[in-house]
């Protein structure tokens, strides 16, 4: 941990001598590498979520505090509350060449006066699950808060959901800890796990993002050549060596 010491010989933190509070993050589509990234909108996203949702059984819902929903006016309903809102900001993911909406993601706990932000409310689709076009998404998203003079971007979720834990350490995104009975989901106790990249960390985890998105790392079949976890893993910055 850096510091320096005041006065009184007490260790303080380093001045931020040319950091600059963020705006909120602009409604603005993001693209890149087959995907668009776009505000949410009902009319337009709407018909196409649910037909990609309609493909899961029901377990994509689970750890979520939304879903799953018997019918498309349920879903419509809710969708039509959720895009009205600046926080959670929420953002349909799209296949840019089929134009269809495969999925949802958000910025919430949107905090500029301490330069944090976190990404949430992922709603993946079967069809988007642990494709290329998904971590796309997520580089779009870290890569404008970032930009947007951001210093901390959060990824949080039930400390039972293996599944996205192991998403946000592929990502590159580094463990720092639980925090234990931290509130209630559908009438269940939730730990909730936190994980984090830093600003000074993404100069670095950008460049192997992109390096991994890179269509040389695919083959015509289009597997990947290196998996993303071996090239992220260096740079994770463990509090618990046992963490997964």
């Amino acid at each position: 941990m850096n510091y320096e010491l005041n006065d009184f010989y007490q260790p303080i933190g380093l001045p931020l001598l040319d950091w600059k509070i963020p705006v909120s993050p602009p409604k603005t589509v993001l693209s890149g590498w087959g995907c668009r990234v776009e505000p949410l909108q009902f009319e337009k996203h709407g018909a196409s979520l649910w037909q990609a949702f309609s493909q899961d059984d029901g377990r994509m819902w689970t750890y979520l505090t939304s879903g799953p929903f018997d019918d498309f006016q349920a879903f419509d309903t809710w969708l039509r509350r959720v895009a009205g809102q600046d926080d959670p900001q929420f953002y349909a993911i799209l296949d840019a060449a089929s134009g269809a909406a495969l999925g949802l993601a958000s910025y919430l706990r949107i905090d500029p006066a301490a330069g944090s932000i976190e990404v949430g409310w992922l709603h993946f689709s079967p069809a988007l699950q642990g494709t290329r076009l998904a971590t796309a998404a997520m580089l779009l998203m870290i890569e404008n808060a970032f930009a947007l003079g951001y210093r901390r971007y959060e990824w949080k979720c039930n400390a039972l959901n293996t599944p996205s834990r192991r998403a946000a350490q592929r990502l590159g995104f580094s463990f720092e800890g639980v925090f234990r009975q931290a509130t209630v989901s559908r009438g269940r106790n939730r730990d909730t796990v936190w994980f984090s990249v830093i600003d000074s960390e993404w100069p670095v985890l950008r460049d192997v993002l992109y390096c991994w998105l890179a269509e040389d790392n695919f083959d015509a079949g289009g597997q990947q050549r290196r998996a993303l976890s071996s090239l992220t893993r260096p740079l994770l910055s463990r509090l618990d060596e046992g963490e997964l």
